[in-house]
């Protein structure tokens, strides 16, 4: 029987930290599927094949992040359910929120393979690399079920405070889609199609591994297939605290959607160099990302047992710590960036466009240290209405015109496009910073420890 982790009680920091590591890893592993896509194909292709592949992944991941958050609704509540006690009801959530994502994954899978052709045209993939932006899209598309599937798996991990499984199975998983590159890609010489086999098979074996892990330690609470239907209460809240999540990410990742656009009607190269720059820039934010996720998680638990004072705890650690780490990824991305770009294309001309992109990024990891763990303070409050109007307003306020404005200065530089996402980010830290110090007043007056909650073991 799987066991949950108790946050409500004892250390705050090494625990999160033990929490957060794992964390990071998967998330590393999983930004290697589309990296290591990119960093094969820029060394057997060409600028026209790197250009596809980044394209069509930058559409993958903004369906993969609107997921994401929609499964936070899961781990939220689930993590509130221990917290209160209620680890029946926890069951209820896993059920209603599988039953959710099974409707989810036809209708992305009909919808996408369906309108490839018209997304890349909306995307302003260059002509030379139309065909195989369209190809890598259906591909990855029709395994939409995979990626569904992966990510509630997940999410009911972090909700029971394991994170270490899901990297167990994410870090065999991305050892298959290496593997599945080189043959493909490599070998067989299929470029984009051939990353895009790979990545599905290697998410499907990873879905298929955390079953098997599922089955044979079982779940803390009672759970079977009877549970897998619409839970009256259980279901419009997963929807209640994760579709904000959803459409907010989806909604910021759709603003880098119009970079990349801009990038792309600029030429081949500079769509190139963009493509290349978001795979680097998927790593450089894991940190803070992982933080996130942390803090949620955290968060929730504490939430739910009306520990308030805890969580604004486990905020300040996790902001000093990923503040830490973003001043050294600030220097490396800031002034080593063309030895990051020159990974994932042999093209000098890739490499500059993409490193003088990445620059701007570099400042934004000394603020997304801050904002993105306030983020996740305020997912595991259940506080994702506002979590999606600042993640709104930061993008279509900010970044988009911004970086519009900056495309069309002549000569253009790609560094000027890119410091619309900094100042979109710190825009958003002063509606973070504002809304902490709102919400700090009001739990205050509500704080009502709870401090016997025997559902929970401690790990």
């Amino acid at each position: 029987m799987s066991k949950v982790s108790n946050f409500t009680e004892g250390k705050i920091f090494s625990p999160l930290l033990k929490f957060t590591i794992p964390i990071l890893l998967t998330l590393f592993l999983q930004t290697m599927y589309g990296a290591i896509d990119l960093l094969i194909v820029g060394q057997f292709g060409g600028a026209a094949d790197v250009s596809a592949v980044s394209t069509g992944s930058q559409v993958m991941t903004t369906i993969t992040v609107m997921i994401t958050g929609l499964v936070m609704g899961i781990t939220i509540l689930i993590g509130q359910k221990l917290g209160e006690g209620k680890s029946k009801e926890a069951g209820y959530v896993v059920g209603s929120g599988i039953s959710i994502f099974i409707v989810i994954s036809v209708i992305i899978t009909i919808l996408v393979v369906s309108f490839a052709s018209p997304i890349s045209t909306f995307m302003h993939a260059p002509k030379e690399a139309f065909d195989n932006t369209v190809a890598y899209i259906k591909i990855c598309s029709s395994g939409a079920v995979f990626i569904v599937s992966y990510n509630i798996i997940g999410g009911v991990f972090r909700g029971l405070g394991d994170s270490k499984t899901p990297l167990i199975t994410v870090g065999i998983a991305c050892v298959i889609n290496i593997i599945g590159d080189l043959i493909f890609v490599g070998l067989f010489k299929m470029a984009a199609m051939g990353a895009a086999l790979a990545t599905i098979m290697a998410q499907a074996i990873s879905v298929i591994l955390s079953l098997g892990i599922i089955k044979k330690r079982g779940l803390p609470f009672e759970f079977s297939r009877k549970s897998i239907k619409f839970h009256k209460g259980i279901t419009s809240k997963i929807i209640k605290y994760g579709a904000p999540i959803s459409l907010q990410d989806g909604l910021v990742h759709l603003s880098f959607l119009a970079i990349m656009i801009i990038g792309n009607s600029i030429g081949v190269i500079p769509s190139a160099g963009i493509g290349v720059a978001e795979k680097l820039v998927g790593f450089i934010m894991l940190i803070p990302s992982s933080f996130s996720q942390a803090v949620s998680a955290f968060v929730a638990q504490n939430y739910g047992a009306k520990k308030y004072d805890r969580t604004r705890k486990v905020l300040l650690y996790a902001i000093s710590t990923s503040l830490c780490c973003g001043v050294v990824m600030f220097y490396v991305t800031f002034f080593h960036g063309d030895l990051l770009s020159g990974m994932f294309s042999k093209d000098r001309e890739v490499v500059l466009a993409s490193w003088e992109y990445m620059k701007a990024y570099g400042i934004d990891c000394l603020l997304t240290a801050i904002m993105f763990c306030m983020v996740g303070y305020f997912n595991g409050c259940g506080k994702t209405t506002f979590v999606m109007i600042q993640g709104i307003i930061g993008a279509f306020c900010i970044r988009i015109p911004v970086s519009y404005l900056m495309s069309k200065i002549l000569p253009v530089s790609l560094f000027k496009v890119g410091l619309a996402t900094p100042m979109s980010t710190f825009v958003q830290i002063i509606l973070c910073v504002t809304y902490f110090i709102i919400l700090s007043k009001k739990l205050s007056k509500e704080e009502t420890p709870i401090y016997y909650t025997p559902q929970l073991q401690e790990m």
